[in-house]
């Protein structure tokens, strides 16, 4: 279906941002401009910056002044393992602690290329142990955690899941997955129709995970990179899985919504036909999106 007419009209406006073009460090202060420039956050009674071991930064968000067991959701940012920090997804952080009434810890995980695989899954897996560890102390119930992210952070927090599934811990509840990379298959359908897609083309995807993975690729790729190769997927917590129709990952999203349902995970698929990648950033002004974010956030407060 075609693009959403109001983020059509949206995306129009923005600079075009092309990690090929820009390089690591001009895409993240581009991207970190175009995020500036979106509305305000909505306010929250309490944030707090913290950094918890191996020097991970991770940022707070509380619905709440005075949380006691409350539900706590780990998030893990987009932006192609690359770029995105705490602030370009702040807003999205508090929206979510706001519509589930859950505690939100934001991970700042390590960037490649300074940082190549497995670096960001060192520090995502690292700093979900400590949430569990602090749960306490953050005024958080341990029985009702959750993982969330889009797109590489997608990717993350099934890479977490299934990590914590293989440990016998933390114990994880949900995982909320929008528009995740999965199996890293630039044949698949969804990759050659949106080729160009006006957020993420596939010249943009060969360069992140060129970037990603440094210059010795492993082979095969292991379930830790591409978490649809998973040798099980039986006993994963539940899923819900957002995709967009005009989404060069659409159908890694699709894939491992199935594979999950095949290993016997109950999982729910939406896909948001006239959306495209990294809607949720653009949640506060497209309708489309906020309702797509919305009904997303309303399964993880249901699930906690």
């Amino acid at each position: 279906m075609p693009i959403d007419t109001q983020l059509q009209q949206l995306l129009e406006m923005m600079p075009d941002l092309r990690i090929a073009e820009l390089g690591p460090s001009g895409m993240r202060d581009a991207f970190a401009q175009a995020m500036a420039a979106m509305p305000p956050a909505p306010a929250l009674p309490k944030v707090a910056d913290r950094t918890i071991a191996d020097g991970i930064g991770v940022r707070i968000y509380w619905p709440t002044p005075d949380p006691k067991d409350l539900p706590v959701v780990v998030h893990y940012h987009g932006g192609g393992f690359v770029v995105g920090d705490l602030d370009t997804y702040g807003g999205v952080c508090r929206t979510i602690a706001l519509q589930t009434g859950a505690i939100v810890v934001a991970v700042n995980y390590r960037l490649a290329p300074e940082h190549p695989f497995p670096a960001a899954v060192d520090d995502s897996y690292a700093a979900l142990n400590w949430v569990a560890e602090h749960a306490e102390e953050l005024g958080a119930d341990p029985a009702r955690l959750a993982v969330c992210g889009d797109s590489a952070g997608g990717n993350l927090a099934a890479v977490v899941a299934q990590l914590a599934q293989q440990a016998g811990g933390p114990t994880i509840v949900f995982q909320l997955l929008w528009y995740p990379a999965t199996t890293f298959d630039l044949t698949l359908p969804s990759v050659v129709e949106n080729t160009d897609d006006p957020v993420l083309t596939l010249e943009d995807m060969s360069e992140y995970l060129r970037l990603y993975l440094g210059p010795t690729p492993p082979d095969p790729m292991p379930a830790t990179l591409a978490p649809a190769t998973a040798a099980s997927l039986s006993g994963l917590p539940p899923a819900y899985i957002a995709t967009a129709g005009n989404d060069p990952l659409r159908d890694d999203g699709t894939r491992y919504a199935e594979l999950l349902k095949d290993a016997g995970v109950p999982v729910e698929l939406h896909e948001a036909e006239t959306l495209v990648h990294g809607y949720t950033l653009f949640a506060d002004v497209v309708p489309a999106a906020s309702d797509a974010l919305a009904t997303a956030l309303a399964a993880l407060k249901s699930a906690l």
